[in-house]
């Protein structure tokens, strides 16, 4: 069942999908339309997920998951994640792509390999200050705290 993202409690369950580039307005409208009709009939066991999302940046689609009521199951994640891979081929983006990170320069997002990140920080043209997006982060409440930090902060600061 689809609902309100800000609705959603702090330990309600987050999946954080970096874009390899922004989606256009037209694609952001499309976006939506996807994302509420897949949220709409997601269910675990035939049961419904209370599930809402937000789309930050342009760049980045966050799912959250109330599991209070119902949990995620294998088969109602592995639905997620064809979702998404749909998504994937709709739009010709990456969603699902681990190995790359976003980070901020002013009010650009920066989309680069980790090889290229690590080179940067060698080259000092990343610093402990750079504001990067730790999508590693597990709940809403660390979303909406850790997601969003200087790489100092993060699991990026092995690189600095």
């Amino acid at each position: 069942m689809l609902v309100d993202f800000n609705t959603l409690p702090d330990n309600a369950r987050v999946w954080i999908y970096q874009c390899n580039r922004s989606f256009t307005q037209e694609e952001l409208v499309s976006l939506q339309t996807d994302l509420d009709s897949f949220l709409q009939g997601w269910t675990a066991h035939g049961n419904d997920l209370n599930a809402g999302y937000e789309i930050r940046y342009r760049r980045f689609i966050v799912i959250a998951l109330d599991e209070s009521a119902q949990n995620a199951t294998g088969c109602s994640i592995d639905a997620s994640v064809h979702f998404i891979q749909q998504l994937e081929k709709k739009y010709d983006v990456m969603l699902l792509d681990k190995m790359n990170v976003s980070y901020k320069q002013g009010e650009f997002i920066a989309y680069k390999s980790l090889l290229d990140f690590k080179a940067m920080a060698k080259q000092k043209a990343i610093s402990k200050n750079t504001i990067v997006f730790n999508n590693l982060v597990t709940d809403k409440g660390e979303y909406q705290e850790f997601w969003e930090v200087p790489a100092s902060e993060s699991w990026h600061a092995r690189f600095l």
